[in-house]
């Protein structure tokens, strides 16, 4: 590296921050205009708002390593950055090629063996617009800026890595979206990184139908979705929503865990039935007669009224909630027989008067409340765990507070709202909001209407529009963004689906996401050796294949990053534990072997500059709290105490210095 090589590269970095700095100016004028346009039609000024929105968004985030390399071709020259750049006045010459683009891919990719016509590559390290060096590699499969970045101390959050992207990673990032991407790795591969840029990636090539729809990121725990969260807004990606299980469902965020034994009794396929038990089960026949006073005769409502009413009913076939206004009219027409028996006659008026007055009867529309109820999920599931399992047989299901939801239950409730469908509030706020919004502006009307008779001659308003065109043009708009409006509705469908720590979820877990991804647009991380939980997946085919048949494909990455060679060779014997037939992945760094002490104080070994974590069976950093976060120097309390999958993944968050301590005359199982 000369010194008159890094000034013309610190020029050509300079000159790159002067485009960005102008692109965005004209950008923010551009939105300041679109907001203050009063001629535009309101949906054309909308669309303009929400896209000059999101381009300036992207370009905000763009300042920080905005160009970190070139490459060079025989006949070419590429500047790799966060964003595209490019000469308006030059027809749009590019000046900096966006990191997704095909253009960029042999950045990533080229090799010795293989040099796709690179004949340079070159990468910068930047501390804010000034460019403090560089370096040529010769396309080594581990290069020197993955080793700079994989030796910095880590962060409290995950940072992005598409200046140290590799071949492997990068070709997994890339893949066509043809359905179920399943993308398994052992610790520090870097999956989840992987699976984030595929997401900016699609967003990038696929902007205009995942932009409607969005992306939903699914994450074992709050702590972990804080680590990432960075990741896509760093890429200029905002239209993503953030999720634990335990937050699937609308009006429940909980982290609270069953025993393994009623995870596996709620995750598995059979809790489908036991659903479907608990709503027959609230579809009743009366104990004693209901009396329905008519006006000449008192009717009773039997059990074998009910029976009937109810078998016509769930012969029909409709989801329970909408199935009652069915019930009603069953039962309506089942006691018009009786009916007409008490009073002694039977001609077609009076049947049809009787039939009038039962089908508006309270004393009928209460028994329907009673017999049919109309329910919600949350009031099924929880008058199921008050006292109504041990009627249908599952008295383990019993707990002292029904509403303490936990996070299999998410999934519970979330097929329970299926089969019920829907039980009408919304559609009733809906119809109430629509007739107060048409009563306002029909008083809006009558305020400026003018005298017919003084005004014949003159054309008024009410000529021209009515209440109900009115209210239609003045119905305010959902200003709320994207990921706000999906995080609160139950039916929205994304466009694309991203599921880390993949191997934790249930057989109910993944109905619930096939809902949230009709079109099985999906991408799923995981490693099957670190699987903790009682019902969670053995096999991603037998998983993979009911959900998407066909559609789906398998990607190991078989590079550890993160992880020196001497903590993995450490933690092989917990892996045979796991998985006798499991091959660790193969760490690119050395280090120094880990440390095993007993009796000593965790707080002693923190070190005075990097991440720390102590993590113990007991928390407060449990092993399952700790799955998919890496830290500088960990230090592992009582692994005996862990089941083997969980010592795996307690051992194997360090990046630099991992310390076992054990109590004193503990075993020692690593």
């Amino acid at each position: 590296m000369t010194t008159g090589e890094l000034s013309a590269e610190q020029r050509r970095i300079a000159f790159l921050h002067d485009r960005l700095d102008r692109e965005r100016a004209a950008a923010q004028a551009a939105f300041d205009a679109a907001l203050k346009d009063g001629h535009e039609q309101r949906w054309h000024r909308e669309v303009a708002v929400r896209t000059l929105s999101e381009q300036v968004s992207r370009l905000n985030v763009a300042d920080e390593n905005l160009c970190f390399g070139r490459i060079d071709t025989t006949d070419d020259r590429v500047y790799v950055g966060r964003v595209g750049l490019f000469d308006t006045e030059n027809d749009y010459e590019p000046l900096l090629t966006d990191w997704r683009a095909p253009a960029a891919r042999p950045f990533y990719t080229a090799t010795a063996a293989n040099p796709e016509g690179v004949t340079l590559r070159r990468h910068f390290r930047t501390k804010g617009r000034h460019l403090e060096s560089f370096h040529d590699d010769e396309l080594q499969l581990t290069s020197k800026a993955l080793l700079d970045a994989l030796n910095a101390p880590r962060s409290d959050t995950m940072r992005d890595i598409v200046a140290t992207i590799q071949a492997e990673q990068d070709e997994v990032i890339r893949l066509p979206q043809r359905g179920v991407l399943v993308i398994e790795g052992g610790p520090g591969t870097g999956k989840t990184a992987v699976a984030l840029h595929r997401v900016a990636y699609l967003l990038y090539t696929q902007r205009e139908r995942l932009s409607r729809q969005g992306v939903l990121v699914v994450g074992p725990n709050p702590g972990f979705l804080r680590y990432i969260g960075e990741v896509l807004p760093s890429l200029g990606e905002t239209d993503v929503v953030f999720a634990t299980p335990g937050e699937l469902f609308p009006g429940v965020r909980t982290q609270r865990e069953d025993t393994p034994e009623l995870q596996a009794l709620k995750g598995g396929l059979a809790a489908v039935d036991l659903l479907v038990e608990a709503i027959a089960d609230r579809q009743e026949v009366p104990a004693e007669p209901i009396p329905v006073e008519l006006e000449d005769v008192t009717v009773p409502l039997t059990a074998e009224i009910a029976e009937q009413a109810r078998e016509r009913t769930r012969n029909a076939g409709l989801k329970h909630n909408e199935a009652q206004s069915v019930f009603h009219a069953a039962l309506v027409d089942a006691l018009v027989g009786p009916a007409l028996d008490l009073i002694g006659e039977d001609w077609p008026e009076l049947a049809a008067d009787v039939r009038r007055e039962l089908t508006g009867h309270p004393d009928v529309r209460r028994a329907v409340a009673t017999l049919w109820p109309n329910l919600t999920a949350f009031g099924l599931l929880a008058d199921l765990y008050d006292g109504r399992c041990f009627a249908l047989g599952y008295p383990e299901l019993h707990r002292d507070d029904p509403h303490a939801w936990t996070v299999s239950d998410v999934p519970l409730l979330d097929e329970a709202a299926e089969l019920l469908g829907s039980d009408g509030a919304a559609e009733r706020r809906a119809a109430e909001e629509r007739r107060q919004a048409v009563e306002y502006a029909q008083g809006v009307l009558d305020v400026i209407d003018t005298d017919q008779v003084m005004h014949e001659d003159e054309l008024r308003a009410v000529d021209l529009v009515d209440a109900e065109w009115l209210a239609d043009r003045h119905t305010a708009l959902d200003h709320r963004v994207l990921a706000e409006r999906a995080a609160v509705d139950r039916e929205w469908t994304y466009g694309h689906v991203v599921v880390d720590e993949a191997q934790e979820l249930s057989e109910m877990d993944w109905r619930v996401l096939s809902r949230r991804s009709p079109n099985r647009s999906m991408t799923i991380v995981g490693d099957l050796a670190q699987r903790q939980a009682e019902a969670g997946v053995r096999d991603w085919r037998r998983v993979l294949a009911p959900l998407a048949r066909d559609r789906w494909e398998y990607r190991r990455l078989t590079v550890n990053y993160r992880t020196p060679a001497e903590i993995m060779a450490y933690a092989a014997a917990t892996l045979a534990e796991v998985d006798p037939t499991a091959v660790a992945p193969t760490s690119v760094r050395h280090g120094e072997p880990p440390l095993e002490v007993t009796g000593a104080d965790p707080e002693s070994f923190r070190p005075t500059r990097g991440t720390f974590a102590v993590i113990s069976p007991d928390g407060p950093l449990t092993p399952r709290a700790s799955k998919g976060l890496e830290f500088d120097t960990v230090v592992v309390v009582d692994p005996e105490r862990m089941t083997p999958a969980e010592r795996y993944v307690a051992l194997t968050r360090a990046t630099r210095r991992l310390v076992v301590l054990r109590e004193v005359g503990a075993d020692n199982v690593t």
